[in-house]
Parts: C-alpha cells; sequence; structure tokens
C-alpha cells in the first residue's frame, strides 16, 4: 500500500503519514468492513481518500504560502532600499554556506532543479537534499535577519 502512496506523494515521510492516516480510518471504520468484498480494494479505497485529504492540506497550505508572500510584496513594492539591501545581504549571506549546500541552493531556485535532479548529481538521496534546502533557508533567514538588525541599531 505504501508503493501506490508514494506515486502520487514522493516523499516516504509524507507517504507513511498517509499510512498511518489509512490504518486509523480502516481500524474505525472496520465494522462497515463486508468479508464478502475483497479487503484490500477496500483498504486501497481508504487510501485514496486519505492521500487526496493529504494533497488537499498541503494544496491550501501553499496558498496561503503564496497569499502572504503576495501581501508582502505589494507592502515592500515602495520601499525598493530594502529589496536593495536584502539582496546584498542575500549574497554575503549565500557566502556563508557550505559549499554543498550553495551548490543544491542555487540548484533549486538559481537553475529549477528538481530535488530528484540534485539527488542523482550530488549522489545523495532525496530526503537528504530536502534537508540541506531547509537547512540553507533557515540559515539565510536567520543570517539576514541579524545583518538587517545590526543595520537599524
Amino acid at each position: 500500500m505504501l508503493r501506490s502512496i508514494l506515486v502520487s506523494v514522493p516523499h516516504r515521510a509524507d507517504a507513511r503519514e498517509i499510512l498511518q492516516e489509512t490504518a486509523v480510518a480502516l481500524w474505525r471504520q472496520f465494522e462497515t468492513y463486508d468479508p464478502a468484498r475483497p479487503f484490500l480494494n477496500w483498504a486501497m479505497g481508504f487510501s485514496r481518500i486519505e492521500t487526496r485529504r493529504f494533497l488537499s492540506r498541503e494544496s491550501r497550505r501553499a496558498q496561503l504560502t503564496e497569499q502572504a508572500m503576495e501581501a508582502l510584496e505589494h507592502e515592500m513594492q515602495d520601499s525598493s532600499e530594502f529589496d536593495d539591501a536584502i539582496e546584498t545581504h542575500l549574497a554575503t549571506c549565500l557566502g556563508k554556506l557550505s559549499e554543498k549546500a550553495q551548490r543544491q541552493v542555487k540548484g533549486y531556485y538559481l537553475e529549477g532543479h528538481s530535488p530528484e535532479t540534485l539527488s542523482a548529481r550530488e549522489g545523495r538521496t532525496v530526503e537528504a537534499i530536502y534537508k540541506t534546502i531547509q537547512r540553507a533557508r533557515r540559515d539565510l533567514q536567520a543570517c539576514i535577519e541579524r545583518k538587517m538588525n545590526s543595520e537599524l541599531a
């Protein structure tokens, strides 16, 4: 069943979460199961429902993030100095990342490569690529915030 979920959800951790939700749903609805019908088909139906729920939640989360970004962009349109400072700090902070993190961040954001492509190129798992990019984003944000705060002080 995990393999069928992985077709729709490429991240193994997310797929395992869906599998757990499916198991809980099966447990709750077990008394409705008709033993005359194949169990696997019945269980796969629950798996499809839980996968759709997960993808729907992720879609809404992405929309909220996109809306928040649009609001921030609109708010900062008049502040080109602020944008210039962020770009300068971003360039500086990128230089402070490890060479590996720089390659992966640039490959993902500037070159538009998928995590799967970066995984093959770097010889690392997709999960490791996601983790490195996540840490790099966190480090870049902290670095930029420190630099912006030091300018205000």
